[in-house]
């Protein structure tokens, strides 16, 4: 039946609680997950009610200061993604979507979920490259195809390559670039390919390389990089949904960075750039990676709390 937004609000806010509550008194792992993060019970009620209408949460709270009533289509979209986050799954799968700088993302298990310190790394991609519209940028495991599609949306690319060992998440990938040409009509073309790492940019048969005969001017990615041995501190959040070949890496994590930074420079335009995402704890050794690999002006960038996040570094002219 029916219901007031703002009932539905507070029937979500007190699940949620609730939830949070049980799993607090049963899980040491939930409550240093819970610590990691400030989000309320009744903040992630506002965000989860307002994606499942698709609508911002300003518009939410708009609309229940308006004393808005769901019917009940709503209402029952609205409770199975409750029961799901209930269940312990992820915010961003249990209502199907997920925020990333412009985009509003579909999302699901086969992808990993988009993360504030990822927009950092398309917001230096997009830095190093301002001075110099045109050009190539490749997205090395795109996934949900986050980096590709905020590039060709909010860069001056020619074109933008997104590559991903995952064929499920290139369908995920290529269902959300349907969405964002309609919506980003000046956007960038996207295309798509699979493969891992480098592998598909063959030079020795450069026919078969979706570059071609031409050099990227931006490599971005957001590789695997943490270690196997590691997975036991991951909160359950993360080491139990989402997609472990986006987040593991052999070599205690290092396997992807070494593969990326020693292949790169074949791939780049001479000047062109290498932006990664990094893990705080490996920084200062992929930085020292980059530099044994010939790159030029490396650096290491804090994202938004501080953490070194983001390696950026040149290829020699």
């Amino acid at each position: 039946m029916a219901e007031s937004l703002r009932a539905v609000l507070a029937r979500v806010t007190t699940s949620l609680t609730q939830s949070l509550t049980q799993s607090l008194a049963t899980s040491q792992a939930a409550l240093a997950e819970r610590e990691e993060t400030t989000v309320s019970p009744s903040q992630e009620a506002r965000w989860l009610v307002s994606a499942v209408l698709g609508v911002t949460p300003a518009a939410l709270v708009h609309r229940m200061m308006e004393d808005a009533v769901l019917e009940d289509d709503a209402v029952a979209r609205v409770d199975r993604a409750l029961a799901r986050r209930g269940a312990g799954e992820p915010l961003a799968y249990a209502v199907g979507t997920a925020a990333f700088r412009e985009l509003v993302l579909a999302v699901d298990r086969r992808v990993l979920i988009p993360r504030p310190e990822t927009e950092v790394v398309v917001g230096e991609a997009l830095r190093v490259t301002a001075d110099r519209p045109g050009g190539i940028a490749v997205d090395i495991g795109t996934g949900s195809g986050a980096i590709a599609l905020s590039l060709a949306c909010e860069g001056r690319f020619d074109r933008v390559i997104a590559t991903d060992i995952s064929s499920d998440a290139l369908d995920v990938a290529r269902a959300n670039a349907v969405r964002v040409a309609a919506a980003y009509p000046g956007a960038a073309p996207v295309a798509f390919v699979a493969g891992a790492d480098l592998a598909p940019f063959d030079e020795a048969q450069p026919e078969n390389s979706p570059l071609g005969n031409a050099h990227a001017r931006v490599l971005v990615s957001n590789p695997p990089y943490i270690a196997y041995d590691e997975a036991g501190a991951l909160p359950a959040s993360v080491r139990d949904w989402e997609p472990p070949v986006a987040l593991f890496a052999a070599e205690q994590g290092m396997a992807r960075y070494q593969a990326l930074l020693s292949g790169a420079p074949r791939i780049l335009e001479p000047g062109g750039w290498i932006v990664l995402e990094l893990d705080a704890r490996r920084a200062r050794q992929t930085a020292v990676l980059a530099e044994q690999s010939g790159f030029e002006a490396v650096q290491v960038i804090a994202d938004l709390s501080g953490r070194e996040r983001v390696l950026v570094a040149r290829r020699g002219s």
